[in-house]
């Protein structure tokens, strides 16, 4: 295992993003134990941070991380500095746990961290980590994975309308395998091609454009579409859903927006 390490992470140059994925797991981790634990009101820990009575999200301190890390990372660029970078990069991890643990709340801008839609950052936070890993392993996306290698040794016209075209191709697949609404699949098929082939072929989400576009209601694929996702697809986004909940607590308050549309139509009718 040491040797492995050593070769693949150390030697590869990858020890920096492996610092990075470490400290963005332990930060999520912490962070949303520390909020489980506010949220239960344990006396004995510390709370949230509120100067002045301003309530200061953790996602201000994770951009101000990310800035001064990313700031000192290019600054030292052209330097010999591998402790540093290693620091810096965990710098960045956490900073970038913190922000994604509240991506539903930056995108909506509104307090949805106990919500359904407060799933959104968890999702974001399994993303980010599933690709790092990918990068941590050498496994990099379509473009970046050497796929010009063969024009670099041979630069001819032919070799190059052959590289453009497989990489043409693959993103086309990637294209399909998305617009038939099978994210996951897509995303991940640009690290692992074979992926995008059988996001690509296989039956369309029901709810998906591709669906929508090439499934005349009522017809067999619709069906089967509705089938499948009610055999597989449904179990599969409750067992994510359930772990995540382990991993991050319940999402058991009502949405903000439904409470806004609430209140609205209660307005309305005085």
């Amino acid at each position: 295992m040491t040797e492995w390490f050593t070769e693949r992470i150390v030697d590869s140059g990858r020890l920096p993003l492996f610092f990075l994925m470490v400290a963005f797991a332990l930060t999520f981790l912490f962070i949303r134990f520390s909020t489980r634990m506010i949220r239960a009101q344990v006396s004995w820990w510390p709370g949230n941070v509120t100067p002045g009575g301003l309530h200061i999200h953790h996602s201000v301190f994770g951009i101000v991380m990310m800035l001064i890390a990313g700031f000192l990372l290019i600054a030292l660029a052209n330097y010999e500095t591998h402790v540093t970078n290693n620091i810096l990069a965990a710098l960045f991890g956490i900073g970038a746990a913190l922000v994604l643990d509240e991506f539903a709340m930056l995108l909506h801008l509104r307090d949805d961290y106990w919500t359904q839609e407060g799933r959104e950052s968890i999702d974001a936070i399994f993303v980010a980590f599933a690709i790092t890993v990918l990068f941590v392993l050498g496994i990099h996306p379509l473009g970046l994975s050497g796929d010009f290698a063969r024009y670099e040794e041979q630069r001819t016209a032919a070799v190059l309308a052959m590289s453009i075209g497989v990489l043409a191709v693959q993103y086309g697949l990637a294209a399909v395998t998305l617009l038939k609404g099978k994210v996951w699949t897509g995303l991940f098929g640009l690290f692992i091609p074979p992926l995008l082939l059988i996001g690509a072929i296989r039956l369309s989400r029901p709810a998906a454009p591709w669906a929508r576009w090439r499934y005349p209601p009522e017809s067999r694929k619709e069906s089967r579409a509705k089938t499948r996702e009610k055999r597989f697809r449904q179990p599969a986004v409750r067992a994510k859903i359930a772990v995540e909940q382990a991993v991050a607590g319940k999402f058991d308050l009502p949405d903000p927006s439904a409470a806004e549309s609430a209140a609205r139509r209660d307005e309305e009718q005085r």
